[in-house]
């Protein structure tokens, strides 16, 4: 079963917007067992638009679209949609009653037309309602081709897969059993890891497949089976993450799980009823960012202070003047403080710091381009690392805050 994803925008094409809606599907997708064949972006031209069309009933047999459901005159996927089927635009009674509460309730003005021709559909299209904007989600079928169109406002798509187009596909086709293992590594790069488990991966089963997805200070380890037997996948995976675990166990950080490490961080908090908190300098609250994004944080997160600049160190993170003074913004010992500090003004259990000179220029500090401070409190004790990340702004930011999540997980492992 193979499925083709079309993006539609002009805002993708000329690098407006990142196309992360193409992950999200294939994401989805390949979790029910549908491989994409491709992936296209195309402008908001009709012409355009039905060339990717035909050529993707050819490819796949999932063709999904996202992009081009606006009330405005340049989004046009749905008419031509209508004109690839034959078909013609008809009013759902549906959408116009969803459309006409999301005013009343939210938007709270009245509604125009370009609004109420939202709910034109193709008349042989079923509608996936949208239940958090206007405009829905239409499945067509043709040549036993499934088409499915739906919004490119990320959260709506996302709603509209999980919610109608994943349930609605499950009970059009049966698909195989696929299962994924994910291994959180660091402090090894991917090639002496693989070098390490070489012997490993190619004694695995044929239907086992071993991935390397490496990131700035990390690497995961993905192992994938699929197949009709849902038993036999699940005993294989759980056989290799047997005999791969002795061979990692030095640089083995958790499960993954399709979650990201600050989830795996939320939830092992969580269920030790603990609460952490994030001094910020060189990350500037993307630690904090990144916590936050997981529903629930308020359960475990307190807050940040992004400490950016030396004022705010002293003022509001409490952090002694005289200690700046004598050894720079860039320090162990500054790192140590803010960590301490937060713990005790936002009280909390443990609490992350970061301090560093991210480039391009080296500014008032003492240390080179790329080092990074990173400094670990809880109750009782505070300690710090000193790391060099390199000379790329973006690159140090991201190494960093791997490494903050990294040195925190162990140390909350500890308890």
């Amino acid at each position: 079963m193979q499925a083709e994803i079309i993006t539609i925008g002009d805002e993708i094409l000329i690098g407006q917007i990142v196309d992360s809606n193409s992950a999200f599907i294939a994401k989805q997708l390949n979790k029910i067992g549908v491989s994409v064949y491709q992936i296209t972006s195309v402008q908001d031209d009709k012409s355009h638009i039905l060339k990717s069309l035909a050529e993707a009933e050819v490819n796949a047999d999932i063709i999904i679209l996202t992009g081009g459901l606006g009330p405005t005159k340049d989004d046009i996927t749905k008419s031509t949609i209508a004109e690839y089927f034959n078909d013609t635009l008809i009013e759902d009674r549906s959408v116009r009653k969803n459309i006409e509460h999301l005013w009343e309730v939210f938007v709270k003005k009245p509604l125009m037309q370009v609004n109420i021709d939202q709910a034109l559909v193709p008349s042989k299209a079923s509608v996936l309602m949208n239940k958090y904007g206007s405009a829905p989600g239409m499945w067509l079928e043709k040549n036993n081709k499934i088409f499915i169109s739906l919004p490119g406002v990320p959260y709506e798509m996302k709603a509209l897969i999980t919610d109608e187009v994943i349930p609605k596909l499950r009970t059009c086709f049966k698909f195989p059993y696929i299962q994924h293992k994910t291994f959180l590594t660091y402090g090894l790069g991917e090639s002496s890891l693989a070098e390490r488990i070489e012997t490993f991966e190619n004694e695995l089963p044929e239907f086992v497949k071993l991935a390397y997805l490496p990131s700035l200070g990390r690497v995961r380890l993905r192992l994938s089976a699929k197949g009709h037997d849902k038993m036999t996948i699940e005993t294989e995976i759980q056989k290799q993450t047997n005999l791969l675990l002795p061979q990692i166990e030095d640089i083995f950080a958790g499960f993954e799980e399709d979650i990201s490490i600050e989830a795996v961080i939320g939830k092992y908090l969580t269920e030790i009823g603990k609460t952490v908190a994030t001094a910020e300098s060189c990350t500037g609250g993307m630690i904090a960012e990144r916590f936050t994004a997981n529903a629930g944080a308020s359960k475990y997160f307190k807050g940040s202070i992004v400490s950016y600049t030396k004022e705010i160190k002293v003022n509001v993170l409490k952090v002694s003047e005289d200690l700046i003074d004598k050894y720079s913004v860039v320090s162990a010992e500054v790192a140590e403080a803010m960590a301490k500090n937060v713990l005790k003004i936002l009280n909390t259990d443990f609490a992350i710091a970061t301090t560093g000179n991210a480039g391009p220029t080296k500014d008032d500090t003492d240390e080179g381009i790329g080092v990074v401070f990173i400094a670990i409190a809880i109750k009782d004790k505070v300690y710090s690392e000193q790391f060099s990340f390199g000379n790329h702004r973006v690159k140090v930011i991201n190494r960093t805050t791997n490494k903050a999540f990294e040195m925190l997980q162990k140390e909350i492992l500890k308890k």
